[in-house]
């Protein structure tokens, strides 16, 4: 049974950091490029940030460089998401995504709420 479970989330005051982490299993996780997506109330998902499966080459949306950083872990089937000097308007629901060819996974998603 595949299953992608983020964890990580909460509320952070503007400029403090969070790391998230989704943890994977059921499939060959180092297969599978791994992604972070967010979707703000009203707006539609979009992606923040990817890597693929053996690591190496990451790319960021143009609002988050320099601030997110993408990383996994293959000997622990985890991808994180290390967010920094975060602002109000990366406040979104954050779901990673687990994508091999046609075959992509998604998890349920956890709340990031940045706000003072």
């Amino acid at each position: 049974q595949v299953q992608l479970v983020e964890s990580g989330g909460g509320l952070v005051q503007p400029g403090g950091s969070l790391r998230l982490s989704c943890a994977a299993s059921g499939f060959t996780f180092s297969d599978y490029a791994m992604s972070w997506y967010r979707q703000a109330p009203g707006k539609e998902r979009e992606l923040v940030a990817t890597m693929p499966g053996r690591g190496g080459y990451t790319n960021y949306a143009d609002s988050v460089k320099g601030r997110f950083t993408i990383s996994r872990d293959n000997t622990k089937n985890t991808a994180f998401l290390q967010m920094s000097s975060l602002k109000p308007e990366d406040t979104a629901v954050y779901y990673c995504q687990a994508l091999m060819g046609r075959s992509a996974y998604w998890g349920q998603g956890t709340q990031v709420t940045v706000s003072a």
